[in-house]
């Protein structure tokens, strides 16, 4: 029996009870204004309160309402601290964890995925889940030759909840869009929509995580554990142990972070260069740091974790974005506007101003523009304001370009991948990251031109003259 809990009209009131607290807290903020409080306390404690209620509701739930709330928990950087704060430890929950469904649903499904005599796969199986996601949960296991595993277990019924939720979600995403400045929740909601059948086939997942495994089976960076076994709605892998990065937000050295957020750069734009997959999921809970890295026992390497959605790119990332990027580094903003009409994001039917675009894009792309660059909070909330803010004019020129669909999943993944590396901290050598992986980024420098010919040939006979010149001097001396 399912535990996502085990009525939808259940989950359905949860969430719908999120726009009618919205409501109620709108008319309690009007109260406070008439006595007198200002709008920007009176704007903070609403956004604040509305945060509470909505992370509280999400983590008590799995199927899309946890999806949802693990997609928009790496935009936390985008909030004011103030009013980050009192809930950060609630998105945590969320990249980590969620209710474990009970022991005898999981014994049923593997029983009925694996057979009867499914314990005779394992030496040992653990019933308390290690972890627990948003479609299924995680047991710690030995399998019979000998190898730890990490076996997940889809929750019955998780695709009926995950579609549920993020319609129930999409009805009111207008109400959710103040939460995280400079995020679209709608599309947010729609792409994730999209995502579900392939999210509930763990032979995708499978595929592509065997895809990873073999390509970074030697590299001394990047840790991606084997697939084992995968049947319907049961995937086993290796296990890795390691500090999951929430903790390494949390409380992780300043070494710690600055490896993490380098090698997440390193795995997240190397990944589409060297398997044709972009790992699709970049929040902190399908990240860990592992020791013995390149460097010895202190060192360290990273984890990777859930497969189950990717964006498949044979060419790797698009060359174009490399192109726009260098082009903009270099300020040349005929070229960069030129580009973003062809790719689509400027329709045809708008006229934007060249350089005015190359302003927007400017701050954007400050991390590319140093050797290395230091990701923090502030920045990101000084870069969510600028796009946010509709007094600014980088609001309104955002209003007018245009996002491809077949740039709105790396849209999300860059965005997600950025808002990590600012909760985190880190300090990134994102330019060196970009040269090396991004297709169009990386411009060699010019070879000098070779020399013309008939010069090349007036050289070598005044270098001649010159030799017999010295050799008949020196035999006049003699």
């Amino acid at each position: 029996m399912s535990d996502l809990p085990r009525k939808a009209v259940t989950r359905t009131a949860k969430l719908a009870a999120l726009p009618l607290g919205f409501a109620g807290r709108a008319t309690w903020g009007l109260g406070k204004r008439i006595v007198g409080e200002s709008a920007e306390i009176v704007g903070r404690e609403l956004q604040q309160r509305t945060a509470e209620q909505l992370f509280k509701v999400l983590g008590e739930l799995k199927g899309g309402a946890m999806k949802f709330g693990q997609a928009l928990s790496v935009f936390e950087s985008a909030l004011p601290e103030e009013v980050a704060g009192p809930y950060r430890v609630a998105l945590t929950k969320l990249q980590e964890a969620a209710p474990p469904m009970p022991t005898r649903t999981v014994h049923a499904v593997l029983t009925e995925r694996l057979g009867p005599d499914w314990r005779e796969l394992f030496e040992e199986f653990e019933d308390k889940p290690a972890a627990a996601a948003s479609i299924g949960q995680v047991h710690r296991a030995v399998w019979h030759d000998g190898r730890e595993v990490a076996v997940k277990v889809q929750y019955p019924g998780a695709g009926e909840a995950l579609l549920s939720d993020l319609i129930q979600l999409g009805r009111f995403a207008r109400l959710l869009g103040p939460l995280i400045p400079g995020v679209d929740i709608k599309p947010l909601i729609t792409e994730l929509r999209d995502r579900v059948s392939e999210e509930l086939d763990y032979g995708l997942e499978a595929a592509a995580q065997t895809a990873h495994a073999q390509e970074f089976a030697s590299d001394p960076d990047v840790v991606v554990p084997a697939v084992v076994h995968q049947c319907e709605q049961v995937l086993v892998t290796e296990w890795i142990d390691g500090i999951p990065l929430s903790e390494i937000i949390a409380d992780g050295t300043p070494e710690q972070r600055d490896r993490a957020g380098q090698l997440l750069a390193r795995f997240l734009f190397s990944g589409p260069a060297r398997t044709g997959l972009l790992h699709a999921d970049p929040h902190p809970g399908n990240f860990r740091l592992l020791p013995g890295g390149p460097q010895g026992e202190d060192d360290w390497r990273l984890g990777v974790l859930d497969f189950g959605t990717v964006d498949r790119l044979p060419g790797g990332l698009p060359t174009p974005i490399g192109i726009s990027l260098r082009m903009t580094l270099d300020g040349d903003a005929e070229t960069v506007y030129e580009l973003l009409c062809e790719e689509g994001f400027v329709k045809e039917s708008i006229e934007l101003d060249p350089d005015a675009v190359l302003d927007y894009l400017l701050p954007i792309i400050e991390p590319a523009r140093v050797d290395a660059f230091t990701f923090t909070r502030s920045w990101m909330r000084s870069q969510a304001a600028r796009i946010a803010d509709p007094r600014s004019p980088a609001y309104q020129l955002g209003k007018q370009l245009n996002l491809p669909p077949a740039y709105l999943l790396i849209h999300r993944v860059t965005l997600s991948t950025i808002g990590v590396l600012c909760q985190l901290g880190a300090t990134v050598r994102l330019r060196e990251e970009l040269e090396s992986w991004l297709p169009g980024f990386f411009l060699p420098d010019e070879p000098e031109e070779s020399a013309d010919p008939a010069e090349t040939d007036d050289a070598a006979e005044a270098e001649e003259l010159l030799e017999e010149e010295l050799t008949e001097e020196s035999a006049a001396e003699a």
